[in-house]
Order: C-alpha cells, then sequence, then structure tokens
C-alpha cells in the first residue's frame, strides 16, 4: 500500500511540474522515469512489487558509434524494504514512435526484509521500449536483471518487470 502511495504522489508531483514548465518555456533537457513492478518475478518466495525513479539529462548526452549515451542515476525500493541505489549509461535508439533504451548500472543493494543477493555491489542490466506521446512524455515496459557477477559467495540475482512513465522537463 506505501508502495502505491509513493507511486501516485510521484507521478502527480511530475505532472505538476510539467504544467509550470509548459507555461515557463523551460528546455526539456531532464527526463524523470517513473516505474512500478514486480521485483524478481522468477522467484515465488521472494517476489515484491516495486516502485522506483531514474532522472536523465539529455546535456549531457553524447553520440558515439554505439548510438546516443548518456548518464542515468536513479533508486527503487521494494514492497519488502529492499533498496538499490544506482548510476550508469544508457543507450537511446528512436524506431518511429517507438524508443528502445537499453541500460547498464552498477549500484549498492540492501536487502532490507526482501531477498538476500549475496552481495551490496549489483550491476543492473536493462531493456525498456517506451512509446513516445504527446508533452514530452512515454509509456514503457522494462526488463531488468541485478547479479553481482559472482564477487559474492552467492549470486542468485533477480529479474524484474516495469511499466514506465517517462517525462522530459
Amino acid at each position: 500500500m506505501k508502495l502505491k502511495i509513493l507511486f501516485l504522489v510521484t507521478v502527480s508531483f511530475l505532472f505538476s511540474v510539467s504544467l509550470l514548465a509548459d507555461d515557463h518555456n523551460i528546455d526539456n533537457n531532464t527526463e524523470f522515469n517513473v516505474y512500478t513492478g514486480m521485483f524478481d518475478f522468477s522467484d515465488d518466495g521472494k517476489r515484491s512489487t516495486l516502485v522506483g525513479i531514474q532522472h536523465q539529462n539529455e546535456d549531457l548526452n553524447r553520440d558515439t558509434i554505439l548510438g546516443n549515451l548518456s548518464p542515468i542515476t536513479g533508486a527503487m525500493i521494494t514492497a519488502d524494504n529492499a533498496t538499490y541505489f544506482y548510476t550508469g549509461v544508457q543507450a537511446h535508439y528512436k524506431l518511429g514512435a517507438l524508443n528502445l533504451t537499453p541500460s547498464f548500472a552498477p549500484g549498492y543493494y540492501n536487502e532490507g526484509d526482501g531477498k538476500d543477493l549475496g552481495h551490496a555491489l549489483e550491476f543492473k542490466s536493462e531493456v525498456q521500449l517506451s512509446l513516445e506521446l504527446p508533452k514530452e512524455s512515454q509509456l514503457g515496459f522494462s526488463y531488468n536483471h541485478l547479479s553481482n557477477a559472482s564477487l559474492g559467495d552467492k549470486n542468485p540475482g533477480a529479474n524484474s518487470y516495469m511499466f514506465n512513465f517517462l517525462k522530459k522537463f
């Protein structure tokens, strides 16, 4: 229940800020991605709902031979109070009205009352598919995998899926 309230408050905040940004002709160079979904959906014993937020600043984008790359920073929390704080890089590929966005981000994981992933340092590999909407917004679906790359004594990993709302400000 707490996660649903947190998600609704965050989305409401983003809509409010976007209305102010539209009224003041602010450059749309910052993107927030608010998401919710299922953490570790493939483990019946430890699956849990999650909410999160991610920030990306388009002023830091770089066109490379791998596509348009930009840094990302974000955080998520599960209903079992597991948290993950991360920073990394994402690529952006525009396919008409669709966007394909793979990313990689190392981060700090705290299991709370959730799943023990074996180490505090976890690596998130993710792929997101999103649809362009009016007013610099997108709706998307993403899948990610957390793993410690065998840094810990165990490496069970976690597979998650999320529904995303992205908004540029």
